[in-house]
């Protein structure tokens, strides 16, 4: 080991340390991300909606527009309980807070009248004492909520046994508490509370409070409360951990053993909001009774009172990201218990993650600095795997919630150190060689440099090689009318714009001379279909230009246009480092780039923009090629069949393509036949390809002139057909 891999080791392993006291400490920051990634999980799989025997009765915008504005007079809400006591209900829980008196009670009202008989108000019906005599005798049980004024308790109707020491200080804290009419609380079967994430900042309903507590007493909540109504038991029993005092780990209602957070807290495991779930307040008090369904549904269930209208405010959000009634909640913490479906966070798992953030990154640490970084980092990204399925998988099998994104996070975190460690110390020399060579290499180029022995050596192989020469047309006449800086401008702006369609293509870029650019392909690693690349960078770099040009990029205005020339050629050249040992490129010769240079130059005898030789287009069938003639190229004694590029696949398949090539083939054969038919075969060829996007009248303009470059039939090799 090299001193500075123990460098890197020791500061990695330092960073682990830090991460994994942070994770000991549990940031808030933490803790969202990990409480985020359980509503993933229950995002993906929620609690299947099943037929409980568990109701809402909605106060719904329906059941005001009926019945009047909120509150209503309790005498109504009487008339509800005694319906639904009539139809079985086995526990009618309100989801509403009574804590004053009755506003719209006749008492109440006119007591205000002035002048009248204080002895006649007694004989005015009081809405509570109708209300209370309701519920009295009946499964009913009344809601409070938390208060920040006075030092009301309400008297709880159930008692708590302990397997252990009583929990007092271990669920959420009660102060006070909103009162409740004296009347009511007395003769309510049960109370409890309908606060659902006291002191919680998010707004994220993810766990129930089941108890509360003041320090001697503790308080149920109105889920827990109607359970325990419902089935007729008197007690709640509560289970703690083994010498851990003040926890909870178990609450026993009646014949239901509940599992809860060590401070008495379900976690909610949500099912999505179905209509079936809820009955509106209107049905029940309907002047005509209530539906044989709706009783027979009513029937042995246990029934929530609240309200789903918005004006009302009790709206909450759900793991599932949905907004739904406060009851509804009430409604599931009962059903996810009949359900027996239940999410637990262990205990062991926070000891389980911070172990896991020590190993993963103590391996990670080892992994950068001794393997190669691609090696490492399929090691993080397989542990990443690991973490998530295994995370996963105690969701889906055992109910259990285990964070996935600490290892994660801070494995990443360690990664990303050790890995900026070793590029910035470990890895000097390789980086220097990418400084010194990064802006005029390709980078297949620079890969084969920094991991190739002897890669920097004079010398050449002979490839098969696609080589490409692009030209800007009229260049002279361009530079004559700029100042210099302007025309280094356009040269900068023009190959830049060119010159990355051969890196996206993987090729490899030679050199620019002058407003020319060399390119190739095959070299110095294989490129598949290295013909049909450099047939698609030449395409691009058309599409390119018109863009340029249209935007009037070049800044010459009037509607002056810059032209090019592009020639493209395969065949076997020498390719490698050449020139002196100081100074060297790294480039390709032979004949090969000499027919692709000389191609380039008879664009502007043919007329067209983008010219391959036979060999290009034998290996790039799959493009919308016509023949452009045998060329007579400078320095050659043969002649070089030519092909002009006019489009794509997609334009190769086309019906408008199709044709054109079978009246060019016709237009061709008449050349070379010297045929007085060859007019009418070129009007048809014009016609057919005026429908096309690319430009052929110049092409076509001048393919007469040219009938020296298409010999006679019987000369010929006729691959048009098949092209």
């Amino acid at each position: 080991m090299t001193r500075a891999q123990q460098v890197g080791v020791i500061v990695g392993l330092v960073i682990v340390a830090i991460l994994t006291i942070l994770r000991a400490g549990d940031p808030p920051l933490m803790r969202q991300a990990r409480e985020v990634a359980f509503d993933e999980y229950q995002r993906i799989v929620p609690r299947a909606f099943q037929d409980m025997p568990v109701r809402v009765i909605d106060i719904d915008e329906a059941s005001l527009r009926e019945f009047g504005q909120w509150p209503w007079p309790r005498d109504r809400m009487a008339m509800l309980v005694d319906r639904l006591s009539g139809m079985g209900a086995s526990a009618i829980a309100f989801d509403i807070l009574f804590s004053e008196p009755d506003r719209l009670s006749p008492r109440t009202v006119m007591r205000d009248v002035v002048g009248i008989d204080p002895s006649l108000l007694g004989q005015l019906p009081d809405n509570d004492e109708i209300f209370a005599r309701s519920i009295a005798d009946k499964p009913v049980v009344l809601g409070f909520a938390l208060s920040n004024e006075g030092h009301y308790r309400p008297e709880m109707k159930a008692g708590f046994a302990f397997t252990g020491e009583p929990p007092f200080h271990a669920p959420p804290r009660l102060d006070s508490a909103t009162p409740l009419r004296p009347q009511l609380a007395a003769a309510a079967a049960g109370i409890g509370h309908i606060s659902l994430n006291p002191g919680d900042p998010s707004a994220v309903v993810r766990t129930v409070p089941l108890l509360l507590s003041d320090g001697e007493q503790l308080y149920p909540n109105l889920a827990l409360e109607a359970l325990r109504v419902a089935q007729g038991a008197s007690t709640y029993v509560l289970a703690n951990a083994p010498d851990v005092p003040d926890t909870i780990t178990l609450i026993k209602v009646g014949d239901f053993v509940v599992p809860v957070t060590a401070a008495g807290e379900l976690w909610l495991y949500v099912s999505p909001d179905r209509a079936d779930r809820y009955i509106s307040a209107r049905q029940i008090l309907a002047a005509g009774g209530v539906s044989p369904e709706i009783a027979k549904t009513i029937e042995g269930s246990i029934v929530f009172i609240g309200t789903s209208a918005a004006g009302l405010q009790d709206i909450r959000t759900t793991s599932l990201g949905r907004n739904v009634p406060g009851v509804s909640l009430q409604a599931q913490t009962v059903e996810q218990i009949l359900s027996g479906r239940f999410l637990s966070r262990p205990d062991w798992a926070d000891g389980l993650e911070i172990l896991a953030i020590a190993i993963v990154g103590t391996a990670l640490v080892i992994l950068t600095t001794f393997v190669s970084p691609a090696m490492a980092l399929a090691c993080g990204i397989l542990i990443t795997a690991l973490a998530l399925a295994a995370s996963w998988l105690a969701f889906l099998y055992g109910g259990l919630l285990l964070d996935p994104l600490a290892p994660i996070i801070s494995g990443s975190i360690t990664h990303f150190s050790a890995t900026a460690f070793r590029f910035l110390v470990i890895d000097r020399e390789r980086r220097e060689v990418r400084a010194a060579f990064g802006h005029y290499l390709s980078p297949s180029l620079l890969y084969r440099i920094e991991h190739t022995q002897d890669a920097l050596r004079l010398g050449g192989d002979d490839r098969e090689l696609t080589v490409m020469f692009v030209d800007v047309r009229n260049f002279t006449e361009i530079s004559e009318r700029l100042a210099p800086t302007a025309v280094v401008a356009f040269l900068n702006t023009f190959l830049d714009a060119l010159s990355r369609h051969v890196i996206e293509n993987e090729g490899t870029l030679d050199k620019f001379i002058g407003d020319s650019i060399m390119a190739f392909w095959n070299a110095p690693v294989d490129v598949k279909d290295h013909a049909g690349k450099a047939v698609h960078a030449a395409l691009a770099m058309r599409e390119t230009l018109a863009h340029l040009n249209a935007d009037d990029a070049f800044g010459f205005g009037n509607g002056q246009t810059v032209g090019i020339g592009i020639g493209i050629h395969t065949g076997i050249a020498c390719v490698g480092n050449m020139g002196a040992e100081t100074h060297f490129n790294y480039s390709a010769v032979g004949d090969t780039v000499n027919v692709a240079a000389r191609i380039e130059t008879a664009c502007k005898d043919v007329c067209f923009d983008i010219l391959v030789s036979e060999s290009t287009a034998d290996l790039a069938p799959q493009y919308a090629l016509i023949e452009a003639g045998a060329l007579a190229l400078k320095g050659r004694s043969t002649r070089t069949r030519t092909f002009a590029v006019v489009g794509d696949e997609g334009l190769a398949r086309s019906t408008e393509f199709i044709d054109l090539k079978h009246a060019h083939g016709q237009l061709i054969e008449a050349l070379a036949s010297r045929s007085p038919a060859a007019r009418a075969a070129l009007r048809t060829a014009k016609r057919k390809a005026s429908g096309l996007t690319v430009d052929l009248a110049e092409f076509y303009r001048r393919i007469t002139r040219r009938a020296e470059h298409f010999p006679n039939t019987a000369a010929r090799k006729d691959k048009v057909g098949s092209r």
